[in-house]
């Protein structure tokens, strides 16, 4: 079975100048868990739940006080306290961060006429879970792991047919 026969057509896409607030909108809207990113009509890279993931990550303890023996007892609040203010002033600017700055910009394609367990290969052995689907320089689909297990279902329905 190839990729074109399970892939989705027209994936929904950002760009690179939007904004993250609208496009986790799109994810969120979509039900997706990551979008090809455009510039123009060229692919530039992948918005992905876990470059979002990634932007929330915090230092545990900060490293930056140091106070005296005899007040040790309030060092661990205060060094939670700073992060936390670090954690909230993250929090406030992510929506406004270009998609540019959080994208995944090393990018693995399928081929329309890839074969599913060559995509699907390329997927576990690189970590992800979307290949954007190419035609020349043209976007032209998305596959996901729960594309090629249903792909892999029907093709197992198809084998099957008829038999009791």
């Amino acid at each position: 079975m190839l990729v074109k026969e399970i892939m989705t057509k027209t994936p929904i896409v950002c760009t690179v100048d939007m904004s993250l607030r609208d496009a986790v909108a799109l994810l969120r809207k979509h039900h997706i868990g990551g979008l090809p990113v455009m510039e123009g009509s060229e692919l530039v890279g992948m918005l992905t739940e876990s470059d979002i993931i990634a932007l929330l990550e915090t230092e545990r303890i900060s490293n930056d006080l140091w106070l005296p023996s005899p007040l040790e007892i309030i060092e661990v609040p205060i060094r939670e306290f700073i992060n936390w203010e670090k954690t909230k002033h993250a929090l406030r600017n992510i929506g406004d961060t270009p998609v540019r700055k959080v994208m995944t910009h090393r990018l693995m394609t399928a081929t329309e006429d890839m074969d599913i367990e060559a995509a699907a290969s390329l997927m576990l052995r690189e970590g992800i879970a979307r290949l954007p689907v190419m035609h020349g320089k043209n976007l032209v689909g998305i596959i996901t792991r729960a594309d090629i297990v249903q792909g892999v279902g029907m093709s197992y329905d198809s084998k099957n047919e008829g038999e009791p």
